[in-house]
């Protein structure tokens, strides 16, 4: 009884762990970039239904004139996001972030020249559809608002950004073994920026990037943790990047899943 009863609960939180995928932000034009996260997902009930994401990750990405990933610091990220299952097939979320990115100039030797920070509020929902036991297709819908200051908290040319997030998802059970899973996934952005500089005045909403993705996401025996590796190609519209067919992005997270608490 003690062992089915174990066997019940791991696979319930082996299942938790398909949600903990956490992807890459946009680091600017570049060459190559990394991004790594560590996060602490919490059940909220005894179903599961009811969930928080607490992550901290950095990402690193080259200089105009390298290939080399971890060449310059590109970002530190904290984030706080809250996700509720109120059916088998829905799920809406919403969330809290801060980010800090170095700005470089455009020019060799590409020396940092600012930094900029942001204050993100988004929400999101999506609608999850299954084709057996084996494959799942999700397709979400995010809704952000950003505010940008500059490392003294002072307005910057951009003063804040609406953008509208549109992602497709694949998921393949690969096996039972670790509770491996491949999910490859297609995320469009779209936006308009309130600009404090030149002049006060809206931009056009319009089409901005592409993020094309591809995850091996496994867990850890006899743990707590599941890791996602990744691999994102971010098309940055009118950027020097899409010519050489984007930034190319390499991705490592670990995420600690902990069980409902009274």
């Amino acid at each position: 009884m003690n062992k089915a009863l174990c066997l019940l609960i791991s696979l319930l939180f082996l299942n938790n762990f398909l949600q903990a995928q956490i992807s890459p932000p946009g680091l600017g034009d570049a060459n190559t970039a990394f991004w790594s996260a560590f996060g602490v997902k919490r059940n909220l009930d005894s179903l599961g239904n009811k969930q928080t994401l607490s992550y901290v990750a950095i990402g690193r990405k080259s200089s105009p004139d390298n290939e080399n990933l971890f060449s310059k610091q590109a970002i530190v990220v904290l984030n706080h996001e809250v996700y509720h299952s109120f059916d088998p097939h829905q799920q809406y979320g919403y969330a809290i972030s801060y980010r800090r990115q170095p700005k470089y100039e455009s020019e060799a030797p590409y020396e940092k020249e600012g930094t900029e920070q942001e204050f993100r509020l988004y929400g999101r929902y999506a609608y999850t559809f299954n084709f057996g036991e084996k494959w799942k297709f999700k397709n979400t819908i995010r809704q952000e608002f950003r505010k940008f200051f500059d490392a003294d908290f002072h307005d910057v040319d951009e003063d804040f950004q609406l953008r509208t997030r549109l992602k497709s998802q694949v998921t393949y059970h690969l096996s039972q073994k670790n509770n491996q899973k491949l999910a490859l996934s297609v995320e469009e952005l779209f936006s308009a920026s309130y600009l404090n500089e030149p002049t006060a005045k809206w931009t056009s909403f319009g089409y901005r990037e592409m993020r094309i993705a591809a995850y091996y996401i496994f867990n850890i025996p006899n743990s707590p943790f599941t890791v996602d590796i990744g691999y994102m190609d971010d098309l940055i519209r009118d950027s020097k990047s899409i010519h050489k067919g984007g930034v190319h992005y390499f991705a490592a997270d670990l995420v600690w899943n902990l069980p409902y608490n009274k």
